[in-house]
């Protein structure tokens, strides 16, 4: 009995009108706990391909039956708890690489989006579109060694369009003479980059952030680090009554800038046991694929 079969956790999410917890671990098995009594309900079920690394789980906001999982087989999948059985997934996401995380939008629970290995994010629309090819791929440098935490898209929950997303960046950029590693704030409509967020004595990588509900608060895992962002305007406020704050740089990007200005609303060891016949590239798709104009790779917009 060695480290080969050794049960880990790594996608979670609670149901908290039908009192669930859900886990999956290393084996692609989703397990079901009844959190009024501590106690499993149900069967264990292969979920995703076997033998692998389930990463993500997420519960619909608005429909509680509606659940999306996805893994390093390289695929995403939709399920009605009510039917969990091995293959029998109302839909089924392919990507090219190992997925990250996969997320419902955070409002309507209509959209869906995905961070890939592949350097990509994918946003599809509708739920109830055809979910064969993504409504838009976004180019974005997140793809990460073996000895990081994996980078995961998430939604501004506070964003009205669902529209709005932030996500760590791997690659970095000269700020000032210092190699920075922002944090981004995308126009996932788009493909835009709407906001950098960034601190001169912070120059470690940030795959970990988590924006506050209700107040425009970012918290980012850095390294050993946990680190608090506010807008500028409040921090500025706060000196003023002598509170001891940090100071903080925040760049918006016009016409592909970088200007000072302020931020407003607006892996463990995960690595490709799946590996594709074209590793690193996305599959022909008819979606539209835009750059992020902060990815270093590449500056055009293209049509697929």
């Amino acid at each position: 009995m060695g480290p080969a079969t050794w049960r880990m956790l790594y996608g979670m999410d609670i149901n908290s009108e039908k009192d669930l917890l859900l886990v999956a671990d290393n084996f692609g098995i989703l397990y079901q706990i009844d959190i009024r009594s501590n106690k499993k309900t149900g069967e264990p079920i292969l979920i995703h391909k076997k033998g692998s690394k389930v990463v993500g789980l997420h519960f619909n906001p608005l429909n509680p039956d509606l659940l999306i999982s996805c893994g390093n087989d390289h695929f995403a999948r939709l399920w009605d708890i009510r039917q969990l059985k091995p293959g029998t997934f109302l839909g089924e996401l392919k990507h090219p690489r190992v997925v990250n995380s996969a997320y419902f939008s955070p409002r309507t629970g209509s959209k869906i989006m995905t961070t890939c290995q592949d350097n990509r994010i994918r946003v599809w629309d509708s739920i109830f579109g055809d979910l064969s090819y993504p409504s838009r791929e976004i180019v974005h440098s997140h793809d990460f060694n073996r000895h990081l935490t994996c980078f995961r898209a998430e939604w501004d929950p506070k964003d009205p369009s669902e529209c709005l997303a932030v996500i760590g960046r791997y690659i970095s950029d000269n700020f000032n003479g210092v190699a920075l590693h922002p944090i981004d704030f995308i126009d996932t409509s788009n493909g835009q980059l709407v906001a950098e967020v960034m601190d001169p004595n912070i120059t470690t990588i940030t795959p970990v952030n988590k924006l506050h509900p209700r107040e425009d608060i970012l918290a980012s895992g850095s390294s050993r680090s946990l680190f608090i962002w506010r807008p500028k305007e409040e921090i500025d406020s706060d000196e003023m009554t002598n509170e001891k704050t940090h100071k903080v740089s925040i760049y918006t990007v016009q016409n592909g800038k970088q200007q000072k200005g302020k931020f407003v609303d607006g892996n463990d060891d995960d690595d490709d046991d799946f590996p594709s016949k074209k590793k690193g590239k996305s599959n022909t798709t008819p979606s539209k694929i835009v750059t992020c104009p902060a990815d270093a790779k590449s500056k055009k917009s293209r049509q697929k």
